[in-house]
């Protein structure tokens, strides 16, 4: 029996509220599917910070290495600088973990939840692969003359061959592997597929990112390929999202795209995000803030942190259950029973938890043993 050590990070706001939801549905996918795992929890958070004064500290994030992957609930604190927190656990894992790939599936379950007239779960359905350790997000830069009429502030965008290289060829391989799924399954129609999202056009040193996709695109000849400046591709993922199978792109370009591809499927209450090293430690988590009007009030929506469950597990090799889990979510979303994916949906955020967990209840097979 597999056993996994699994690092919980509850965080701020709505964090501790979702993740419990997201833990509810683990143990109840390890009791189906056979596999046991242990939890270690880290208090670090805007509400630790006041409390204690400290951030994440290099002992932890050695720490954070020998797990199997952390699970995380949110990050930020109104009462703390903005920013602060958030870059020592969420940029501390991502840089001290080298977790390289931001992924982010843009699904849609539910023609009732996506805001754009005459598209349906046929026509979006995708995944972007977000560069995650470098260019804009990569704290070189600073302030001169701070809170006076001469200051200067610089940010520094870093790309290397390396970065670009490595995230482009996850991207082929991802979309590789989408291909050959649909084809098991009998789909037809949607060829498999890498979109680039730059602006070389404007900013000349992103054609660095096209000659790393032309070079890894040579080794992939069954994966067709496709390029757009990144205001094109918001346009096309309004008009047309069925253009897109598999996006690869920059840090700070992922980072406001999959905003948008939240919004398609549905809201920021049901996308997760996994942040991947392939073969090491890795971070899930929702791909929404802390809410903090909304902390304490169970009413956050919590299927964004059980859907980074199911990436996790899949991450993990539990593929059985990940797709369970995945298999629930979008049960419940098509049942009509969840009016919106978010906090004015009328079900409460544990009782959410509960209706996942009694849907993964409901599909197994007649006769399977719990």
């Amino acid at each position: 029996m597999s056993r996994y050590k699994i690092g919980v990070i509850p965080g701020d706001g709505i964090g501790p509220e979702v993740a419990a939801e997201g833990l509810k549905v683990l143990e109840a996918a390890a009791g189906l599917d056979g596999f046991e795992y242990e939890l270690v929890e880290y208090p670090y958070s805007g509400e630790h910070y006041l409390k204690t004064g400290e951030l994440v500290p290099g002992s932890v994030i050695d720490e954070w290495r020998e797990l199997d992957a952390v699970l995380l609930g949110a990050i930020g604190h109104p009462d703390v600088e903005p920013g602060l927190v958030e870059r020592s656990v969420i940029l501390g894992l991502r840089f001290g973990l080298d977790l390289y790939v931001n992924l982010r599936p843009i699904k849609l379950y539910s023609e009732a939840l996506c805001p754009l007239k005459n598209k349906g779960p046929e026509e979006i359905e995708f995944v972007v692969v977000r560069e995650n350790t470098e260019g804009m997000y990569s704290q070189i830069g600073g302030h001169l003359k701070k809170n006076t009429p001469d200051e200067v502030a610089l940010v520094n965008g870093l790309y290397t061959w390396k970065g670009c290289e490595r995230a482009c060829r996850y991207a082929f391989e991802l979309a590789r592997k989408r291909g050959a799924d649909r084809t098991a399954r009998g789909e037809e129609g949607r060829i498999a597929c890498v979109t680039l999202v730059d602006k070389a056009n404007a900013i000349r040193p992103h054609d660095l990112w096209q000659r790393a996709y032309e070079h890894v695109a040579a080794d992939f000849p069954d994966v067709e390929t496709d390029h757009a400046y990144v205001d094109a591709c918001c346009m096309w993922m309004v008009k047309n999202p069925e253009w897109f199978d598999v996006i690869v792109t920059t840090n700070l370009f992922g980072d406001i795209i999959t905003d948008l591809g939240a919004m398609l499927q549905g809201g920021m209450g049901i996308a997760a995000s996994g942040n991947i090293h392939p073969g090491q430690t890795s971070m899930f988590e929702p791909i929404h803030g802390s809410a903090p009007k909304y902390t304490g009030k169970n009413v956050a929506c919590p299927l964004g942190a059980i859907s980074a469950v199911a990436m996790m597990l899949d991450f993990l090799g539990e593929t059985a259950a990940a797709q369970r889990i995945e298999g629930a979510v979008g049960d419940l979303l098509q049942s009509g029973d969840v009016p919106s994916a978010d906090a004015r949906s009328g079900i409460a955020t544990d009782e959410m938890g509960d209706m996942v967990v009694s849907r993964l209840e409901a599909a197994l097979p007649s006769g399977a043993a719990v």
